[in-house]
């Protein structure tokens, strides 16, 4: 009689946690090499976990096999001084061109002071430095125009991010009503409030909105940071939000109404529970009134 040997299938899809071992990354490199698009992720249908969250299906690990080092590579960030190394600047001239907002952070986090570190791509950096039509902005005297907009307090930097991050999470949404809630997570509520007259749409997408990366407990200075950061602050940037949520919602409309609660029922239920006349006779029977 032969035998037979069986063997468990692999998984269609596994979680990131499994993929980035299998890759031979970090858990960080992982999730910034999937927020660069460089990882394709699937949405979890729950079932080989919560539902909700992301999957990376096993044909991206098997393309992947073997390039940890290169995608490593593509994921190296670098905070100021490192930065101004690469490109071959003193730091303060690298401070000056990231306000200016030439080049775009990618993360953050916050440092003893909670003051903001702002991480930049390596590889970015060094294609902008290996750009003849920016050597002027690397060399000699700052434009004027430019030293104006220094003067005048420019810090394109968190606006930046902002607007990277939204790209990522737009990726990610899986569906109109999500875009829409991830749009609403970079406006203040009264933005929100302002523009979703109707109490269930407002409802729907302010649950839908995307929390800011963590970077404390909740209800902390830094996760307050994290909010503030979150959060569209020039006038023409909450405008463009405030429009981009206004398209968003409308094609979420157009593509299914936002849900609504049930309507209550036309017949109540009664206020006790009342007992039918066979029962009521046994309890007596049982339990007989006292004589008098």
């Amino acid at each position: 009689m032969s035998g037979t040997i069986l063997t468990a299938a692999r998984p269609l899809a596994c979680t990131p946690s499994r993929a980035a071992r299998e890759l031979g990354l970090k858990r960080g490199e992982f999730d910034l090499a999937v927020h660069l698009g460089r990882i394709r992720t699937v949405p979890d249908d729950g079932g080989g976990g919560a539902a909700g969250g992301r999957r990376v299906p096993r044909t991206e690990i098997d393309r992947l096999q073997g390039r940890a080092e290169s995608l490593r590579e593509s994921v190296r960030v670098v905070g100021t001084t490192e930065g101004a190394a690469l490109m071959g600047i003193p730091a303060g001239r690298f401070t000056r061109v990231a306000k200016l907002g030439l080049v775009t952070p990618v993360r953050w986090y916050p440092n003893r002071y909670r003051a903001v570190v702002w991480l930049y791509l390596a590889e970015e950096l060094e294609r902008f430095a290996a750009d003849e039509e920016n050597t002027r902005l690397l060399t000699g005297r700052t434009p004027a125009e430019l030293s104006d907009r220094l003067r005048a307090g420019a810090d394109q930097r968190a606006r930046n991010w902002r607007g990277r991050h939204c790209g990522f999470l737009l990726r990610q949404a899986d569906g109109p009503w999500q875009r829409a809630g991830v749009v609403a997570g970079f406006l203040d509520p009264g933005d929100i409030d302002d523009l979703l007259t109707d109490p269930h749409e407002r409802a729907h997408v302010t649950a839908l909105r995307p929390a800011p990366p963590a970077h404390g407990a909740p209800g902390s200075p830094v996760a307050h940071l994290a909010e503030e950061l979150m959060t569209a602050a020039d006038p023409d940037e909450i405008d463009w939000f405030r429009h981009d949520l206004a398209r968003e919602v409308g094609q979420a409309r157009a593509h299914r109404p936002t849900p609504r609660p049930a309507a209550p029922s036309r017949h109540p239920a009664p206020d006790r529970p009342t007992l039918s006349r066979s029962l009521r006779g046994w309890l007596l029977r049982r339990n007989p009134r006292p004589a008098h």
